[in-house]
Parts: structure tokens; sequence; C-alpha cells
């Protein structure tokens, strides 16, 4: 079978104005609890594009670890690729891919770094295994081997047995605030709905149907 077979025609559900929650924060709940009680595997999980100030982009999967009001959050090593092209160009989008669901949410907007108090209070709520993990991983650095993270962990842990594990230096929390947040419902005949909030310079939301 080639590619071009591989077709499915979604029919699940539609997505009118009608149905819409006041704001993307309450539509976003809404589905997310959908999304978890279909038993979708790790329903936190999108992909996180970034792009470096003269446009090379990048993406990666990320898992969302908060989201309230202010934005999206979730954590990183900030000297990370997406940490350094983050430092430079403070603009990403994020989209979760419930496929199974016949569904896509796509936000866009900027980030900042949360404070290192939420930072630290997130860092120890983590096991204990994944703090030890937050030290021992450089992130995006090349290294040698396998073995230079698990010599890495085992001299760690014998550093830090019966104490507390700080918070590492470079790691912490971003928060994406949305101007943008796109729901899109697949619908059949690639009809699909795409209803997108966005936000106006006074902070109201406006609704917006696209073209499929």
């Amino acid at each position: 079978m080639s590619l071009a077979d591989l077709r499915k025609d979604y029919s699940l559900s539609g997505l009118l104005e009608k149905d819409l929650a006041r704001d993307p924060f309450r539509q976003f709940d809404k589905w997310f609890q959908e999304a978890e009680a279909a038993k979708l595997v790790e329903p936190n999980a999108m992909t996180l594009a970034t792009a470096t100030k003269d446009g090379r982009p990048s993406a990666r999967t990320v898992l969302l670890k908060g989201v309230d009001g202010r934005g999206f959050v979730f954590y990183s090593n900030y000297e990370s690729r997406k940490g350094r092209e983050l430092a430079e160009n403070p603009r990403a989008s994020l989209l979760f891919p419930w496929i199974a669901l016949e569904r896509q949410i796509i936000i866009e907007g900027t980030l900042a770094k949360i404070t290192r108090e939420e930072s630290d209070a997130y860092f120890h709520s983590r096991p204990r295994a994944s703090q030890l993990g937050a030290w021992v991983s450089q992130q995006s650095s090349i290294i040698t081997g396998r073995s230079v993270l698990e010599d890495a962990m085992k001299a760690l842990e014998k550093k830090h047995a019966g104490a507390e594990i700080p918070l590492p230096p470079a790691w912490g929390g971003y928060r994406l605030a949305p101007e943008t947040v796109e729901f899109w419902q697949g619908r059949r005949s690639r009809l699909h709905d795409r209803l997108r909030y966005r936000r106006e310079t006074d902070g109201t939301w406006i609704v917006e149907r696209l073209a499929p």
C-alpha cells in the first residue's frame, strides 16, 4: 500500500461556534477532560515548535505540566536547543495531536520563564530519580555514550544520598502566553471545523472560523 492510499474520513464529531466556551482556556479544559476520559496515552504530550532568530525551525515533544489563565507551562533545561532558541526568539507554537478523537489544538504565542519559586516547587514534586536526571543530562549536548549518563547518575546518587536535591540552576519552567488558540475537529470530505480564538489588544478573545 502506498502512502497515497492511507486515507481516513473523519466522522466522530463536529465543532460549531455555539459549542465553544467563552474563552480558550475553558474550551481547552473541556477537550482535555474528554481526552482523559477517552484514555488517550499521555494527553498532555504536545509538540513544541521553536525557531532561531533567523528562522531555522526545530520541534520536539514535551509534556504540559500546568495551565491557567496566564498560559501553558512546561519544563526544560534552559541550555538545551529549545532553551537557546527561546532565549533569542521567544515565540513558539504548541500542538496537541489527539488523533484518536480526530482533534488537534494549535496554540501560538510568546514564552517567558516562570519564577524560580514555581520551578523549585515543581522540581521537588518530581520522583527523586527524575530530579537526579535533570542534573545528569546536559540536554542537547554531544556525549560519547550512554555510560556517561549512567556513571554521572551513580555519582550523583552517592553525593546526594539522604539529602534534598537542589534545583539545577539551568533547569526550570516556561509559560506560553497564547495569542491564538485553534480547535480543529476532523469532518467528512476533509471539510474540517477550525475555530480559532484570537486575543485582541484589550485582552478580549474573538472567535474566527478558518477554511479547512
